[in-house]
């Protein structure tokens, strides 16, 4: 069982900025291999899709919400995945997860935007933002 492993969460004022990683132990586990997600859960809502990294040629993709402000990437030798969260709101306080995807969609351009679409997952890192 592959356990993802984020970091990097904490209490920020807005405007501020902070740099999520999600490190994936192992060396059988290549990220490259793998829609690399990130997700993020607010009290009392649902899980909702932020970023993801495709596993095809490595493209981002980003939820309305957070365009323009977040950046998505990754360090295949580190086997880690980044997000670097900037111009953040109080609407951004949510715990982060990343997630790893291995289906193969068709067409192959297609990005998945859905948790279960996902079959790995880290613990999650929490992030604050105050106004």
């Amino acid at each position: 069982q592959v356990q993802l492993v984020e970091s990097g969460g904490g209490l920020v004022q807005a405007g501020g900025s902070l740099r999520l990683s999600c490190v994936a132990p192992g060396r059988t586990f290549s990220i490259s291999r793998y829609h690399m997600g990130w997700f993020r859960q607010a009290p009392g809502k649902e899980r909702e899709f932020v970023a993801v990294i495709t596993k095809n040629d490595g493209s981002t993709y980003y939820a309305d919400s957070v365009k323009g402000r977040f950046t998505a990437s990754r360090d295949n030798a580190k086997n880690t995945v980044y997000l670097q969260m900037n111009t953040l709101k109080p609407e951004d306080t949510a715990a982060y997860y990343c997630a790893a995807g291995a289906t193969t969609f068709i067409p192959s351009t297609y990005v998945p935007q859905m948790p279960s679409q996902y079959d790995y997952w880290g613990q999650g890192t929490q992030v604050t933002v105050s106004s």
